[in-house]
């Protein structure tokens, strides 16, 4: 028996394993450590269970195999310690802090903090790209009055140097436990210096109006994390960038086309899941903060450092025929560094084309905005025989995510409760308030042209035009009322010549023949004709004076409710002073143009100016626009555009179908103040080419259509 229990022991393992003590038996050969001979009882007591509880353990033979085999544990240490350098390594080339690489920073409210800190540091530190002069327009929020500020103000609020960076780093909790008043100069995020100022309130210029950004937010109620856009994850367009590392290339930060289209770019790249460095060549404008709101991370060094970050990246996209020197510079680093560069030129002029032709056959692939752009330096190209390495692609751009929200066409913003018939209803709200804010009422007619003031944008040529407008409706008014007087004399002076033909006709003979009456009657009005003609020019020159005045009583007011002017970009850094200087004096030599005439701030946000107007202004001079960003915009907001017959705008306006086009210099002045005539006397049609407008945009210059083709372009480039 004793035999046969200790065998289904040995077979059950460590399941039905028998006790160690032995009846009647000695302890000696368990608890000495000794055992009996192999073949004894005892020595397979002793021993039956071990290989079946090695077997039984979860796991124990992967444990057994790494204390057995050292190989395989140096394999799997030196993989990990691999990995551990690749990460810590790609961190720091994209230029994290060096205490965060591997998680072991600042607690999430020193990271608060830092946020805090690097935001105000970004939002001074732009004291050498602002201007020297002590005055400069700041708000005109604050009671309608400029602010004056002085650099003094700004030297007291500079950021720390790579010197005193620690010091800096203990004085975070100041930071947070007591933030520091933000200087007056940066109270609104996205406003810019000008050298020369326009009153706030005048009776010479005008009159300087918005912002409007909180006015905005309460009506649309609105948060700052929606305005950066949200990524189609299902797109094409995502699919490529997800983990890539991209760098790009800012020539400045003015709120002009090509800056604002990069960042949109960038923003929509670091959405959709990519890693976007930017690099500034300029730090003129105020752009800054907008790109410090949207987390788009921009290199300090503008030289080696970007050249090896650029080396680093899957590719690099250059946003203007202004990064020639840059891209030459890279490309003299790294000879091998042009095949990763696409350039995205947005100019379309002759000095342009000369400083980018150098590098232009040594990039990957070249970018155009607009057909007449790409045939225009293709020509170019063909008479200094420059010879590209692909094709040229035209991408047009597209009106963003956050206009399309604003004007109720469908997008990435849109929600349950704020979907686009929802969105068209608060546009309506926006536009009754701000119109309301400007003194405007239901009768008026407001244009706007929100380019930046300089020659070739052409605000001088348009504000002659408004100019003629306002003396044809003056006259026509005058006229009105000459003939109204007229009118009313005439039909006293006939009421009394009845009453003497009709007297004389009964005293005289019954008897007198139907030809001589006739005569009579022929004779009689050739007497009274001088006489009612006297009698029209007494009462207009009596009342001449009195009319006049009437006119132009009457004129005043109804251009006070029919037609006003806005123009934008006051205190961009693009405004060109001179030409500032000449419309203020050619406004101040037509005062009656000043009832008219308002003016805005540069500014990014621009739904509630695109709301409030009736149609829209490009006035570009020479070959015209390139493309013309704001073309598009204002046709998302239903709005019909008056543009000149040259480069990118006579692509997108349709004449007679989309808005009006005129030949730009001074040629156009006289038909763009007809197209200004034939709008005001149209409301209806206004309405109809706005909403044809709006389905052009619809169709090819929303967002997802630009990304579509930007995704083409980035499976040949990165293949």
């Amino acid at each position: 028996m004793m035999e046969e229990n200790t065998q289904r022991g040995d077979s059950l393992g460590t399941i039905a394993r028998p006790s160690s003590l032995r009846i009647g038996g000695s302890y000696k050969s368990t608890l000495s450590g000794r055992s009996g001979p192999r073949g004894s009882p005892s020595f397979r007591r002793v021993h039956s269970g071990r290989t079946p509880r090695k077997e039984g353990r979860a796991g124990g033979g992967l444990l057994q195999l790494f204390r057995s085999s050292r190989l395989v544990y140096w394999l799997l240490l030196i993989t990990l310690w691999a990995y551990l350098g690749f990460y810590v390594q790609s961190r720091w080339a994209h230029g994290d802090n060096g205490d965060n690489v591997v998680g072991f920073g600042n607690s999430p409210t020193d990271d608060k903090s830092v946020s805090v800190h690097d935001e105000t540091r970004h939002l001074i530190a732009n004291e050498s790209s602002l201007s020297n002069k002590t005055e400069a327009i700041v708000s005109p929020a604050e009671k309608g009055h400029a602010v004056l500020t002085s650099k003094a103000a700004l030297s007291r609020h500079s950021g720390p140097t790579r010197k005193n960076r620690r010091p800096a780093r203990k004085l975070q909790g100041k930071v947070r436990s007591k933030p520091k008043p933000k200087p007056a100069v940066v109270e609104e995020d996205d406003l810019e210096q000008q050298e020369l100022n326009i009153p706030s309130e005048n009776s010479t210029y005008g009159l300087i109006v918005g912002p409007f950004h909180s006015l905005e937010d309460r009506i649309l109620d609105w948060s700052p994390e929606k305005r950066s856009g949200t990524c189609d994850r299902k797109g094409d367009f995502a699919r490529l960038v997800w983990s890539r590392r991209f760098v790009l290339i800012f020539h400045e930060l003015s709120m002009t086309g090509a800056p604002l289209s990069m960042m949109e770019l960038a923003t929509e790249l670091l959405s959709c899941g990519a890693t976007v460095s930017a690099v500034v060549l300029s730090k003129k404008g105020g752009l800054m903060p907008e790109l410090t709101r949207r987390r788009i991370k921009v290199l300090e060094d503008k030289a080696d450092f970007s050249f090896k970050t650029a080396m680093k990246a899957d590719l690099v996209i250059a946003g203007s025929a202004v990064c020639a020197s840059w891209i030459d510079q890279y490309m003299e680093h790294f000879p091998a560094g042009g095949s990763q560069v696409v350039w995205w030129i947005m100019e379309n002029r002759k000095e342009y084309f000369d400083r980018a032709k150098p590098v232009l056959n040594r990039v990957k692939m070249v970018l155009f905005l607009s057909e007449v752009q790409s045939n225009q330096w293709l020509t170019w190209c063909k008479e200094e025989s420059i010879r590209l390495r692909y094709a040229p692609t035209v991408i047009p751009l597209s009106v963003n995510d956050e206009l399309s929200f604003v004007a109720g066409i469908p997008c990435s913003l849109n929600t349950p409760t704020s979907s686009p018939e929802r969105m068209m209803e608060k546009k309506k709200l926006l536009r009754e308030t701000v119109r309301k804010e400007m003194g405007l009422t239901d009768a008026d007619m407001l244009l706007i042209s929100l380019s930046s003031i300089n020659p070739g944008k052409g605000q001088l040529l348009l504000l002659e035009s408004v100019v003629m407008v306002m003396e044809e409706e003056s006259r026509q008014e005058v006229l009105k009322v000459k003939l109204a007087a007229a009118a009313g004399n005439k039909k006293e002076n006939s009421t009394a010549r009845g009453v003497d033909s009709r007297s004389s006709f009964t005293s005289g003979s019954r008897s007198q023949s139907r030809g001589s009456s006739k005569k009579s009657s022929k004779k009689l009005r050739k007497k009274q004709h001088p006489r009612l003609s006297t009698i029209a020019n007494e009462g207009s020159r009596t009342s001449d004076s009195t009319i006049r005045r009437r006119a132009l009583s009457v004129n005043v007011g109804k251009h006070k409710q029919v037609l006003k002017m806005l123009i934008g970009s006051v205190g961009s850094k693009s405004n060109k002073v001179h030409y500032v200087e000449e419309m203020l004096n050619f406004t101040s030599h037509h005062l009656n143009l000043s009832s008219s005439l308002l003016w805005t701030l540069a500014t990014t946000r621009v739904a509630s100016l695109y709301s409030a107007a009736d149609a829209y202004i490009i006035n570009s001079q020479g070959m015209g626009e390139t493309f013309g960003r704001v073309t598009i915009e204002a046709m998302a907001f239903g709005l019909p555009v008056l543009g000149t017959d040259a480069g990118g705008t006579k692509e997108i306006v349709r004449h007679n179908e989309t808005g009006l086009l005129h030949p730009p210099g001074h040629p156009g002045v006289e038909q763009l103040a007809q197209n200004i005539q034939y709008f005001l006397r149209n409301p209806s049609e206004r309405a109809r080419m706005g909403i044809q407008g709006r389905k052009v945009v619809e169709e090819m210059y929303l967002k997802r259509q630009m990304y579509r083709k930007f995704a083409l372009l980035l499976s040949r480039c990165m293949r």
